[in-house]
């Protein structure tokens, strides 16, 4: 076993008396323990903070997925088949107080395509227009008789009188034609006579 190199008080050896007393305290290697618990402390409460904060604004930014999913919805669209149904014009008498003013218009409606089943076969297009053109032309044709009879000219002249005409003949169709999805109302021919 290795001996220490302090020198007890009472043993014979060469050295001074000053010496000695100075050798027989044990030197204590004292560390500040206090002002190092305090630096763990704030270091680990600084580096929580830290990540709290980068957590923080990766979920408020949508970069990482939190609980409250629901306000960051993104709503995907998806591209409906459309196709295109042309009127031919129609001329109404409008529910002016003379009963002289009428409206002469065109329209074609963006319609959307009927959704198939899985299992069913791909229809052929052509054949079914013709039937689609008989039959739901004439309820298409009788709805849109009927807004635009209720119409005045006065109101279809006013600066927001067509977008306010479209979204009555789009109510008008979705709720006297609910098997055509009537997507947009396009005019391409509007003519008021007073």
């Amino acid at each position: 076993m290795a001996t220490s190199p302090t020198v007890l008080a009472g043993s014979s050896s060469a050295a001074s008396p000053d010496s000695s007393a100075s050798l027989a305290v044990p030197v204590e290697a004292k560390f500040p323990l206090i002002p190092l618990l305090i630096a763990v402390v704030v270091g680990v409460l600084v580096a929580g903070l830290g990540v709290g904060g980068v957590v923080y604004y990766l979920v408020r930014t949508g970069r990482l997925p939190g609980r409250d999913i629901s306000t960051h919805k993104t709503e995907v669209a998806v591209a409906v088949a459309t196709h295109s149904m042309v009127l031919e014009p129609l001329l109404v008498n409008l529910a002016d107080a003379g009963g002289s003013s009428y409206l002469r218009v065109a329209m074609t409606l963006r319609v959307a395509d009927a959704t198939e089943s899985k299992g069913a076969k791909p229809k052929e297009a052509k054949p079914k227009e013709d039937k689609e053109n008989s039959a739901d032309m004439a309820a298409v044709r009788d709805t849109m008789l009927t807004v635009l009879g209720r119409q005045t000219a006065d109101r279809l002249l006013a600066s927001d009188g067509k977008e306010h005409l479209k979204t009555e003949l789009k109510a008008a169709l979705a709720e006297h034609n609910a098997d055509l999805k009537v997507m947009d109302v396009f005019f391409t021919d509007f003519l008021v006579q007073r």
